[in-house]
């Protein structure tokens, strides 16, 4: 069972993976809204992912990647 709130550890962390997503979409210069497209996801959840303020699905993460092109590795190191 999750801790409730979720330690500042684990939020900063969230935030450098949201970090990572926002600086690959923008080095391929990409869109949130056209992130999401190629994805199958919403644009707030992208939006919801890069700030944050979203405790993301794995399958997310996996589908943001390929849709990417980059490794998962590079969006959670």
């Amino acid at each position: 069972m999750p801790t409730d709130p979720m330690p500042d550890w684990v939020l900063t962390r969230r935030r450098a993976i949201g970090d990572n997503i926002r600086a690959a979409r923008t080095a391929k210069k990409l869109s949130q809204e056209k992130l999401a497209e190629a994805a199958g996801l919403d644009r707030k959840t992208v939006n919801r992912i890069e700030q944050g303020a979203h405790a993301t699905l794995i399958d997310h993460l996996l589908l943001i990647a390929d849709a990417l092109d980059v490794p998962l590795a590079d969006l959670v190191r």
